[in-house]
């Protein structure tokens, strides 16, 4: 089966229940067709670079599957009919990661990303 890792973002009206049976749902319909959600991590409600649909704000969830291909088509089909999702985005992976994503863990935890202005010597 292949490996994927696949975000949903779900409107900010509704509620964090109401996302949790979202992904519940979308759950049961991996394992129903034959796939497994190893991971899945509700980020929280974050703003948006650009309004969707007149939201400033959304839920964001990721969930890491192992599933066949038709499943995960089957899911987005899903995402697509309903209306309290706003986007979604599933990305093909060698290998899930085990350990929390980014967004999870804490300023100090995470990895440096390099100074932010290395383009050359100081001239001044």
């Amino acid at each position: 089966m292949a490996l994927y890792e696949h975000i949903y973002m779900a409107r900010q009206d509704v509620s964090v229940a109401q996302v949790e049976e979202l992904t519940k749902t979308y759950t049961e319909l991996l394992e129903a067709n034959g796939g497994k959600v190893t991971k899945h991590e509700y980020w929280g409600v974050k703003p948006l670079a650009y309004r969707i649909n007149k939201n400033r704000k959304a839920h964001f969830t990721l969930l890491n599957i192992d599933a066949p291909h038709e499943a995960v088509a089957e899911v987005e089909r899903q995402m697509r009919i309903n209306e309290d999702v706003l986007r979604f985005l599933t990305i093909a992976v060698e290998e899930l990661d085990a350990e929390p994503s980014v967004m999870m863990q804490k300023r100090e935890d995470r990895p440096d990303r390099g100074e932010k202005f290395s383009r050359g010597p100081k001239r001044f």
